[in-house]
């Protein structure tokens, strides 16, 4: 278990930013607060147990190097909102801040008030997931980009909620743990000495949105496909990692009986057809975790997990009318 404690130094205006005259407000209570990005991830129990041949272990020390902005215990930059707890529930102070250090400490001042607060880390440098209606407690959202394929999460993203009441007189500190709140896939293919033109694999199944306030991710009811990039493993295997929301958990939630997440693989031989192997995942993929799925190329092209327990269907032949091709 990995965590990192987040302190600065910053001040807050003592009133609600939605009030302009100033005169005659409460000039606020101080109070400290204590971020805490706690990274809880089976990444290296993964990584242990399913690769463990000489050849895999290179594998595994290339998905360590692909993925280390992902699972990391650093936070870039935070957002941090404080919300009343009453009415509509709008977001009553702001704040944004680069942090780029693991020891920071916040001294804030607000007034006498209860708030629900929330923060999310590490959303600057993703393209692919913004934070979205976040005037409002109950609608502040972590929001995927909308499209058939998209490219896979650039950053670890990281969220916290808190309800908190600023007192007037007493010295308080307050703690806020964030959790991870996206995951990653990685299919690690034996290619058994086949050739190909080309290979593109796309993980879908998962979420798309994650609302804060409520821990809860929403699923569409086409989901996209995430590209999974191809990592660099300096050997004859091949791997393919994809960083995205979490799936559905179990069953009665999900869209089919087969599986509830998959791996799609499009392989286009040497003499230019294309075979589409579509990969059933049985087991949930959950925040902060790493799923390893292994497979190996037939002589049809198609690609078939090791794992008896994971379920495969082949298409020979396959034409897509370039549906996989408009990546955002």
């Amino acid at each position: 278990m990995m965590w990192l404690l987040l302190s600065a130094c910053w001040l807050m205006a003592g009133c609600s930013v939605i009030d302009d005259d100033l005169s005659d407000c409460n000039q606020g209570e101080e109070f400290h607060i204590d971020y805490q990005l706690r990274l809880i991830t089976n990444m290296t129990t993964e990584l242990q147990t399913q690769l463990t041949t000489v050849t895999e272990v290179g594998v595994a020390d290339a998905l360590k190097v692909h993925l280390k902005d992902i699972f990391s215990d650093f936070a870039h930059d935070i957002d941090l909102s404080f919300y009343d707890t009453e009415g509509d529930l709008s977001v009553l102070e702001h704040k944004s801040d680069i942090m780029n250090a693991n020891h920071t400490s916040y001294d804030l001042t607000l007034p006498m008030h209860k708030y629900m607060h929330l923060a999310v880390a590490n959303i600057s440098d993703n393209a692919v997931v913004s934070l979205a209606d976040e005037k409002y407690s109950n609608t502040s959202m972590l929001r995927q980009s909308t499209g058939s394929t998209l490219a896979s999460h650039g950053t670890g993203l990281f969220t916290a909620r808190l309800p908190m009441e600023v007192l007037s007189g007493v010295s308080q500190t307050f703690y806020v743990k964030l959790y991870m709140a996206n995951s990653a896939a990685a299919l690690v293919v034996e290619p058994r000495g086949h050739t190909y033109k080309e290979m593109k694999v796309y993980a879908t199944g998962f979420a798309s949105q994650f609302y804060i306030n409520d821990s809860t991710y929403v699923f569409d009811e086409t989901p996209p496909l995430i590209k999974a990039d191809k990592v660099d493993t300096g050997n004859d295997m091949l791997c393919y990692c994809s960083v995205n929301f979490p799936s559905r958990d179990n069953f009665s939630r999900a869209a089919d009986d087969q599986s509830l997440w998959q791996f799609k693989i499009y392989l286009t031989k040497e003499d230019g057809k294309t075979t589409e192997s579509v990969i059933y995942v049985r087991e949930p993929l959950k925040a902060g975790e790493l799923k390893i799925i292994k497979a190996a190329i037939d002589d049809d092209g198609g690609v078939r997990p090791t794992d008896s327990r994971v379920g495969v269907s082949v298409t020979l032949d396959w034409n897509s009318g370039g549906e996989y091709e408009s990546e955002l």
